[in-house]
């Protein structure tokens, strides 16, 4: 009997953990995570995660325009790094009281720009749209889903933007006018892959 129960104090031993040894693999964990992080570049994942926001908000606001049978107008608002969604129930091209208007931040450090990467289509510009609404770039959904204008704008790190070194960081959001149709594109050097 005497030697089952030494058998039984060995085994619960052998099965856990000293505090001793959690605090050694901590150790080691933290040594290791203090040396990897500042190698860790977040600033792709900030960037896709931001273009990712912006483009469904652009297929919301179209599918708005669509639902509610009135345009949906989209400011880009370049120097506070956002976007203002308009709901414009009467369809006249003005914010009047009672209409619905939106703001919606790019997010923490993430701007408007090219940043270094070769132009598309829309131009060298942080936005590729003509039509102006309160004195910024915009592009309308119409309640057929199409778009006032074909372009797009480049969304990128500020860090990319105002060092020009990172252009990879930049990612590009085209809208087709006929469709309404919204095509992200991400720059992967040497050239531009479609989603990302």
């Amino acid at each position: 009997m005497k030697r089952n129960s030494q058998w039984v104090h060995r085994t619960r031993r052998a099965d856990g953990f000293t505090i001793v040894e959690m605090a050694i693999v901590l150790v080691i964990i933290g040594l290791l995570t203090a040396m990897a992080l500042p190698r860790i570049d977040l600033a792709h994942f900030q960037v896709d995660s931001a273009a990712r926001g912006v483009a469904t908000s652009l297929v919301a606001a179209q599918r708005l325009a669509v639902t509610k049978q009135h345009d949906v107008t989209i400011m880009f608002d370049v120097p506070n790094r956002s976007m203002r969604i308009h709901e414009d129930a009467n369809n006249d091209g003005i914010i009047n009281g009672g209409e619905r208007v939106r703001g919606m931040p790019l997010g923490d450090g993430i701007g408007y720009g090219l940043a270094g990467a070769p132009v598309r289509a829309m131009g060298s510009g942080p936005v590729g749209f003509t039509q102006l609404r309160s004195a910024l770039p915009s592009v309308t959904f119409h309640r057929n889903g199409s778009a006032s204008e074909e372009g797009g704008f480049y969304v990128s790190s500020v860090k990319a933007i105002t060092g020009g070194t990172r252009p990879q960081d930049t990612r590009a959001i085209e809208i087709e006018r006929s469709t309404g149709r919204v095509n992200l594109w991400k720059y992967a050097p040497p050239v531009w892959k479609r989603g990302f």
